[in-house]
């Protein structure tokens, strides 16, 4: 697959600002690091050509960030989307939470994005620079007089190793090469190991993963599917408003009722996960739904078609009834 270059984005950026096919860009900006990317709009070919990054770092889903209510400019907004991004924006077509009229769609071809905190187990902390080189990434840090080689194998985040596409579901040009659906990706692979644990087992691992939350919300901020102009949580009547959980009941309710809120739509996109800065695989609750939904309604993906209704809001005589248990392989 062709590899996607800065430059490739940057051209075509301009292009569509200098003949006003779109008025701003919806790209990303180096932060405090090189591998600390911020998503950022730009508005004119100057800011591009100096400050618009891309790299293996580029992860985040930028459908969040294209959500009517937060656009706030005049004429078309440009947003390079990634295969499992178009997932989420039209998850949020259907959810009418995007204005397509609103937003031009790039979409870019993608080998799977890196994940600072695998490449921080094998060179260690302290690092000051990462280039993204041919073969692999040169690692700097503070306590090494030569750089450390990783290859991009070993530093792609986990929810690109078990992508479920690399095909496009939305997009008005594309960049690159269209990819595949990947059916044996092996997505489900670690919810079959938690579901062939005993009950005492899975709790027991759950309370010890769902115990680090500081409830910093950075997983209902990130989330596509997370759009409700009021959330439960930030009802000063619901006892969990904004908070560090007082007590082990609240830290687990907190991820349990937003994995509730999200089943049926949430597109496996990962960035519940990412963004955790407590390393919490919050997107196994996510993909347990989907695996169950797969598991009892038939295969449903998500955002892969504009309007589709999902099997929990699609009521037909062949749904599941209170009561009915179903032998699962390994249990």
């Amino acid at each position: 697959m062709q590899r996607i270059t800065r430059e490739m984005l940057t051209s075509k950026a301009i292009s569509l600002l200098n003949d006003g096919t779109v008025s701003a860009v919806l790209g990303w900006r180096e932060g405090e690091f090189s591998y600390d990317l911020t998503p950022s709009l730009f508005y004119t070919a100057e800011d591009i050509e100096q400050n618009f990054v891309f790299n293996d770092f580029c992860g985040a889903n930028f459908s969040k960030y294209l959500v009517t209510k937060t656009l706030g400019i005049e004429g078309k907004i440009l947003a390079f989307l990634k295969p499992c991004d178009t997932y989420s924006f039209n998850q949020l077509l259907t959810e009418h939470r995007i204005d397509r009229s609103k937003v031009y769609v790039v979409g870019i071809s993608c080998d799977g994005m890196a994940d600072i905190s695998k490449i921080r187990a094998i060179t260690g902390d302290g690092i000051s620079s990462i280039s993204c080189e041919p073969d692999g990434l040169k690692v700097q840090t503070i306590y090494d007089d030569e750089p450390k080689t990783v290859s991009y194998e070993d530093a792609m985040a986990e929810r690109c190793i078990c992508c479920k596409s690399k095909k496009h579901v939305c997009y008005d040009e594309l960049i690159g090469e269209e990819g595949e659906e990947n059916p044996d990706c092996n997505r489900f692979g670690k919810v079959a190991e938690l579901e062939a644990m005993t009950p005492d087992e899975r709790f027991a691992f759950w309370r010890g993963e769902l115990s680090r939350c500081i409830r910093c919300n950075a997983c209902r901020d990130v989330c596509p599917a997370c759009t409700c102009e009021k959330c439960v949580f930030n009802n000063p009547n619901s006892g969990a408003e904004n908070k560090a959980p007082a007590t082990s009941f609240e830290e687990q309710m907190f991820h349990i009722i937003r994995a509730f809120h999200v089943a049926g739509r949430c597109t496996d996109c990962g960035e519940c996960s990412r963004v955790c800065p407590q390393h919490i695989p919050l997107h196994l609750l996510n993909r347990k739904f989907i695996k169950d939904i797969n598991t009892f309604y038939g295969e449903y993906q998500a955002g892969k078609e504009v309007g589709s209704r999902a099997p929990l809001v699609d009521y037909t005589t062949g749904d599941l009834e209170p009561g009915q248990v179903f032998e699962r392989e390994g249990m």
